[in-house]
């Protein structure tokens, strides 16, 4: 215990020595961030932090190994040195991207290296919520949580103090665990993190004097990812990586938004954007300090559930995971992301569902149409539709060849017509007015697929001109009720729902 207490408290001194000579080296050499649209920050800032970071955990760790003490013997030195490579990876890329950038893409293929190199050190994740993986599958899943846990300290590194404090906050709750689970070498592997991010804060936090920089986010993502695997190969209940995803679940819950969004939007994954969880809370009116003290908040009770999940009894594995989940529901709701509401609101209002069905009955439309070649065969399928959209008659037109087919000759109700010309005749549509001008849109996006389909049959060769004219053509016949249905405008029948 002794030993932990040291570890922390010389990591500390380090850093905190540390951090300013690095920030005054790095505004010497030009290694800055300069202030833009996206930045809060005014004023060039230095964004090395990672740089006294990683010196003071070294230097701690090492100081610990020389002394008389014999809480060195508890340090894991083989498997520190098996995952000194991938760390350095990682660490040399973000210190890179630091000085003189990188692309995305090549951040990505240089993490992926390093979550192989932790991957043969040992570091592995071996399943999750009592589903336990085997053999190679445990290799992308392992690729997969330290990616994540790398890039998602990245992205919510978006405010001072912000991404530090979240992975003081994880570090502690690792340390806490392996304290209770007796995991000695991973509590000597966290205290000097947790030691060094605590004495980093001093500048960091609002308003800021250095920026964690991504040698600081990548290397400290990545190094909590891997000892969140070690904690998981430790733990005593079935759940076993539920309780590390936890400790991270509010970066990780960024990230994973974050994708989602840009996904729902149609954006390269990759896109910068001012909608993380940090952009929302500021709109909401937030200073950075605020923001930055609300989200402490809830990595706080994050890892309140997750050393709950860590005891060894698993008496309330269930219950907690339950109430995490709908915690975390409760914050998304609370900070609200609009693409998300919006997705809420089309599937609650069944909206979802109409564009669901329009698009099946497009496709249905389209495969059947594409069968025909007789006019005989295109009266069937047309005729087939109108008593699926529940039309009163039709009548098609097609090479001087008249099908007509009422459905309901004892229809009283008012009637409203669509007729839409075609170069070798017409089709004509007679519905309920109460089906409203939707279905008539319906119907006449319906016959546009009939339109696309017979410029592709030889010989009528329809002339494009005439199609698109087609499309502004609707004539109401007489004792109906006329509709004016502008069919150019439609892009697709995915937009109305017809069903």
């Amino acid at each position: 215990m002794y030993s932990i207490l040291l570890l922390a408290f010389l990591s500390f001194l380090f850093c905190y020595a540390l951090t300013p000579l690095v920030g005054y080296w790095s505004r010497r050499q030009g290694w800055v961030d300069v202030p833009s649209k996206r930045k809060l920050h005014t004023e060039p800032m230095p964004r090395t932090g990672g740089i006294a970071i990683a010196s003071a955990y070294v230097l701690a760790v090492g100081a610990l190994l020389m002394s008389p003490l014999n809480g060195g013997s508890a340090v894991d030195v083989p498997l520190a040195l098996k995952l000194l490579p991938a760390i350095g990876v990682i660490f040399a890329v973000g210190v890179l991207d630091d000085i003189v950038g990188i692309r995305p893409w090549q951040k990505l293929a240089f993490q992926l290296v390093a979550a192989v190199l932790a991957y043969s050190a040992g570091v592995a994740v071996t399943g999750f919520a009592g589903v336990n993986a085997v053999g190679w599958w445990t290799l992308p899943i392992t690729m997969l949580w330290l990616v994540a846990c790398t890039n998602a300290f990245n992205l919510i590194d978006g405010v001072d103090g912000l991404a530090a404090g979240v992975g003081l906050f994880a570090t502690l709750t690792t340390l806490i665990a392996a304290l209770l689970q007796g995991n000695s070498p991973l509590a000597m592997a966290t205290a000097p993190l947790a030691g060094a991010l605590l004495a980093f804060l001093r500048y960091n936090f609002n308003p800021a004097s250095i920026f964690l920089g991504d040698s600081g986010s990548l290397t400290i993502g990545f190094v909590l990812g891997c000892f969140g695997a070690i904690w998981s190969q430790k733990s005593a209940t079935l759940l076993g990586m539920t309780a590390p995803l936890m400790a991270l679940a509010v970066p990780l819950l960024d990230t994973g938004i974050a994708v989602a969004r840009r996904f729902l939007r149609h954006q390269p994954i990759f896109t910068a954007d001012r909608n993380h969880m940090h952009h929302r809370l500021l709109a909401r009116g937030l200073s950075p300090r605020q923001v930055a003290l609300t989200i402490y908040g809830f990595c706080g009770l994050a890892a309140s559930f997750s050393l709950v999940q860590t005891m060894p009894d698993g008496r309330f594995d269930g219950i907690v995971l339950i109430v995490f989940c709908a915690a975390a529901a409760l914050g998304i709701y609370f900070i609200g992301w609009a693409e998300f509401d919006t997705a809420t609101r089309l599937i609650g209002a069944g909206t979802f569902r109409g564009v669901l069905n329009a698009r099946l009955f497009s496709d249905s439309v389209a495969t059947r149409f594409s069968t025909a070649s007789t006019p005989e065969e295109y009266w069937q399928v047309v005729r087939d539709i109108s008593r699926e959209l529940k039309c009163v008659g039709v009548r098609v037109s097609l090479w001087g060849e008249v099908f007509e087919e009422t459905t309901d000759p004892g229809f009283k109700g008012s009637c409203a017509d669509l007729r839409i010309p075609l170069s070798a005749g017409y089709v004509n549509f007679r519905y309920p007015s109460e089906l409203s001008v939707r279905h008539g849109v319906a119907l006449s996006a319906m016959v546009d697929i009939l339109q696309r389909t017979l410029l592709a049959q030889a010989p009528l060769h329809l002339s494009a001109a005439r199609v698109r004219e087609a499309h502004r053509s609707v004539h109401a016949l007489p004792g109906s009720v006329p509709v004016t249905v502008n069919v150019s405008a439609i892009q697709s029948v995915a937009e109305v729902d017809v069903l």
